[in-house]
């Protein structure tokens, strides 16, 4: 039999739940910002979709992508009407600049959620990140605060997170840097970031191009990780990681579910890397890791924006890899896409779809505990590869737990990765008893490529029941490929 033993007085790690941020770029804001909709507020936003961003419960969105390699963030400040459009290299499109630096604090706000800033390290200077810094938390009498202030904004953002670029590792983008390069660059725009307001997080523009990816793009990033930290590893807080699972429709389902065993791997081996040279080099704060790019990038996901139930089991998937590297993965960010959240901003506003990745996001985040005790399982595996790399020895189950210690609450997520089997599991506590009612959230479908449609908009949701439970151990039955938290007390 499967089993899954908890230790619940051995805690690994706290969970920052920053972990459930998430990821906004151009094209995506112009359908959240929406002036002419009839659901639009005031002040230009969709309340459908905003009561949809609402469920998934995020602590922070990351205002960034490649289009902040060319972006001219005062294009996007003041009276609409006097704002320029300008064409976007990175995407090959107009941009008209309707929504800017204050519609997304405006956003934020409505929403609940911290703002992460993304500066231009591809064409643009430190002067200008600054500049964008300063307007943004300033609280001095100079013209770049005031000029904020003639915009309607009294009172600073107190933006606390900004990154120094984004993707600046990949050839694709602009102003692409080798690593010797933008660890010179990320060392100045730290330096002057960090005189503008010396309260802010910075995060490095770290690694996006892995040796994995399959465009045969040359891949540096042990070295580049490496300069990064011994230029400017005083001033850094985190180093941003980009991993997407690439993934083509006609890729065997055992594909699919060894992504989580590859992503396993890179976090274990860039844990290391930092460790090891914050060590050599004498940094004594943490620097944490932020994904703050992450989902499954099938290749015909632009043209169809479909998600199906295969795509459930990688969220969930990246999700449990997350909690169970919690003591070093500290942001994460989920992007607000259409083939990824699938909120599909061009439907008409009363027959939203939610596609198949909204519910395992909205469930982790709903649910998840502040500490991750100590989990071991065993049982069944299976083989499976990821572009050319072999992993044998996949557990079947992929397993996290989170522990709410104010509320003595248990949460253990549980993706069964079989595509047939229903397996029985047994669960139990090295210490204390599981007391009263466990409340048990499925999410699943009739097969691995069930999708959310028009006229079938509920194969994939998630259902709930309760289960009566005592004592230090019981049995439970996971479905076939499934997505299932257990949550219930421990005495």
């Amino acid at each position: 039999m499967n089993r899954i033993k908890i230790d619940p007085e051995r805690i690994l790690s706290d969970i920052d739940r920053n972990i459930f941020g998430g990821y906004l770029e151009k094209g995506i804001y112009d359908g959240i910002y929406s002036p002419g909709s009839p659901t639009a507020d005031r002040d230009g936003f969709r309340t459908d979709i905003l009561q949809a961003l609402k469920r998934m419960n995020q602590p922070n969105i990351r205002f960034g992508g490649n289009f902040f390699s060319g972006y001219r963030w005062m294009d996007g400040v003041g009276p609409r009407e006097a704002r320029v459009a300008r064409h976007d290299l990175a995407w090959n499109s107009i941009v008209s600049n309707n929504f800017g630096t204050n519609e997304f604090i405006i956003l934020c706000r409505k929403l609940g959620v911290e703002p992460y800033m993304n500066v231009n390290c591809g064409d643009g200077d430190m002067r200008e990140a600054g500049d964008w810094l300063e307007y943004c938390n300033g609280t001095g009498n100079s013209a770049l605060v005031n000029l904020r202030r003639s915009h309607g904004f009294q009172q600073p953002y107190k933006v606390k997170f900004w990154s120094i670029g984004n993707e600046v590792d990949g050839p694709w983008q602009i102003g692409y840097k080798t690593p010797q390069e933008y660890a010179r660059v990320a060392t100045e725009f730290a330096k002057v970031m960090k005189w503008v307001d010396p309260d802010i997080k910075l995060i490095a523009s770290a690694v996006s191009l892995w040796e994995n990816n399959p465009y045969n793009y040359k891949t540096d990033w042990v070295e580049r990780t490496q300069l990064m930290l011994e230029q400017a590893g005083d001033r850094i807080d985190y180093m941003a990681l980009h991993c997407y699972a690439h993934l083509r429709p006609d890729d065997p389902f055992e594909t699919y579910m060894a992504y989580a065993a590859d992503l396993d791997h890179r976090l274990r081996a860039y844990e290391g890397l930092i460790k090891a040279v914050s060590l050599e080099r004498g940094i004594k704060h943490q620097i944490g890791i932020a994904v703050d790019e992450w989902a499954v990038m099938r290749s015909d996901y632009r043209e169809k924006m479909k998600l199906n139930l295969e795509d459930t089991l990688i969220t969930a998937q990246y999700l449990n890899t997350f909690i169970r590297h919690a003591a070093s993965v500290r942001i994460a960010n989920f992007p607000l896409m259409l083939w990824s959240l699938g909120i599909n901003l061009a439907r008409p506003t009363d027959t939203l779809l939610m596609g198949t990745t909204f519910y395992p996001f909205e469930l982790y985040s709903r649910t998840c505990g502040q500490f991750v005790p100590d989990v071991d399982w065993s049982g069944d595996t299976f083989s499976g590869s990821y572009l050319n790399r072999e992993f044998k020895g996949i557990r079947t189950l992929d397993v996290a737990a989170t522990l709410d210690t104010a509320r003595k609450q248990l949460t253990v997520y549980v993706v069964n990765q079989s595509k047939n089997d229903a397996i029985e599991t047994g669960l139990s506590l090295t210490s204390g008893e599981f007391s009263g009612i466990m409340k048990v959230s499925t999410i699943n479908g009739s097969d691995i490529k069930v999708e959310n449609t028009d006229d079938k908009p509920d194969q994939v949701v998630t259902h709930e029941k309760t289960i009566k439970i005592s004592g230090k151990s019981f049995s439970f039955t996971f479905e076939p490929h499934s997505v299932t938290a257990l949550q219930c007390a421990i005495i």
